[in-house]
């Protein structure tokens, strides 16, 4: 079965946000997300339909991984990691990454 142009240009911001989650998973230190202040009403409706069919899983994964991950002293950078990518597999659309101004290891 061929797909229609349209069909899929509508699977492209899934992708876009599915590639910003795994960049930020890949080196989440140093970095952040925040909300995009064009971010519109598709980016409200597009986090509903990813929210009820992939986020409150990978949410819940992130959660459950950083448990273990804080048992042990070389773990805890990387638990407090897992819960930063909470957020933004919940609801990535109109969220982007971008840098901190702390280094590597930093303290608030």
């Amino acid at each position: 079965m061929k797909l229609r142009h349209a069909e899929r240009r509508d699977t492209i911001p899934f992708g876009i946000a599915s590639f910003r989650i795994a960049g930020f998973i890949l080196w989440p230190f140093g970095r952040t997300t925040v909300e995009r202040p064009d971010a519109g009403a598709a980016s409200c409706v597009g986090n509903v339909i990813w929210l009820v069919f992939a986020g409150w899983w990978l949410a819940l994964a992130h959660l459950i991984t950083s448990i273990p991950l804080f048992l042990s002293i070389t773990g805890i950078p990387f638990g407090w990691a897992n819960l930063k990518m909470i957020p933004v597999s919940l609801m990535p659309l109109g969220r982007e990454v971008v840098s901190t101004d702390q280094d590597f290891g930093g303290r608030y």
